[in-house]
């Protein structure tokens, strides 16, 4: 009966209205931090595994992927953007499953943007300070898998930006599903929801100007100016994933069998609200979940061309993760995970992460 309610709630969202991507309206929504994934290991598909992410790095793109933790999970992750930007993004986070069924996770992303030097138009070539933009989000994610085929799960995220005395503050939510189903839960499902939440507003002492004003006595007056109201960046994922077995069977514990190698194929498509829709794919190669090798190619309109597209991205990544098994059968491993996208200019994104699970 879950197997078929499952399939029903999947079938309602594909056959559902999806709102296009509207390149007209970009620039109109801010917080683009929120979709900038530095963890390492989903980089190598441009997070396009929506079906099947598993672990901590499940918040950046489908939630419902954190109760594929067995027990604790520890992960930390950088990015350098751009390679020669001069951009950098942190990522770090803790997961913990608890009752079997539950998982709860606590994470972070912060942009390292450097220092910069401060002008204005009476000093257009500075010499009068400088400043280090923040750019912060926190969430606390809850994930429970409903049965052996239903996992779902939703995160709540603060999102803090400030650039020199000016604040914004807001909330955001995601929720996402993934269906596991086949003969050895080899097909997967995923739907996810980004980014809903609360419109953000700039306010701070930099909006406040100082205006001299003479008429039978000068005097001074401060004029504070308003800023607009932007939204945030809002994303629906929907993915497919399978996965191939192959190799010769061994027998690991009384009646389990595994075979050594696997070989996923997937595909996703992401309806941005503000700019262009994604669609894409991609390939995972594994040698007894030790060893993965990854490539994924994602397209958007107007990408293949430098004057139409609207990203500094051509569509490739790769990516490969090795899994060191610390204790024979108990789970716990040390996990060093890599990718690159590549760029048009600049020389690429390059992420690296560190993983520990118990």
């Amino acid at each position: 009966m879950k197997k078929i309610l499952a399939i029903v709630i999947l079938a309602g969202i594909f056959s559902a209205p999806l709102y296009a991507g509207n390149p007209d309206r970009r620039g109109e929504a801010g917080a683009y931090e929120l979709n900038m994934n530095g963890w390492a290991r989903s980089g190598g598909f441009w997070g396009m595994n929506s079906a099947r992410v598993h672990g901590l790095e499940a918040e950046r793109i489908n939630v419902a992927g954190l109760t594929r933790v067995k027990k604790t999970e520890v992960y930390a992750s950088y990015a350098l953007w751009m390679l020669g930007s001069g951009v950098g993004i942190s990522h770090a986070g803790v997961a913990q499953t608890f009752k079997e069924e539950n998982t709860i996770a606590l994470h972070i992303q912060a942009l390292n943007l450097g220092v910069i030097e401060r002008t204005t138009t009476q000093n257009p070539e500075g010499g009068i300070g400088s400043y280090r933009p923040t750019f912060l989000n926190i969430g606390v994610s809850y994930a429970r898998k409903f049965s052996n085929s239903i996992h779902g799960g939703v995160t709540m995220r603060m999102i803090n930006e400030g650039i020199g005395n000016l604040t914004a503050f807001g909330f955001s939510v995601d929720a996402g599903l993934q269906y596991v189903t086949g003969p050895k839960d080899n097909i997967h499902f995923g739907v996810s929801l980004r980014n809903v939440g609360t419109p953000m507003k700039f306010r701070g002492d930099a909006l406040a100007t100082n205006v001299s004003i003479f008429s039978s006595t000068s005097y001074q007056l401060t004029v504070e100016n308003k800023a607009n109201k932007f939204e945030l960046p809002t994303q629906l994922n929907i993915g497919f994933a399978y996965d191939f077995w192959l190799g010769k069977k061994r027998e690991v514990s009384a009646n389990v069998f595994k075979q050594d190698f696997r070989l996923t194929g997937l595909a996703n498509f992401t309806s941005n609200a503000f700019g262009y829709d994604h669609y894409g794919y991609g390939v995972e190669f594994g040698w007894r979940e030790m060893l993965m090798l990854r490539l994924g190619h994602r397209i958007e309109t107007g990408i293949f061309s430098k004057r139409n597209s609207l990203t500094v991205y051509n569509g490739l990544a790769a990516g490969l993760s090795f899994d060191a098994p610390l204790k024979k059968d108990t789970g716990t491993k040390l996990c060093i995970d890599y990718s690159f996208r590549s760029t048009r200019a600049f020389s690429g994104t390059h992420s690296v992460g560190l993983r520990f699970t118990l």
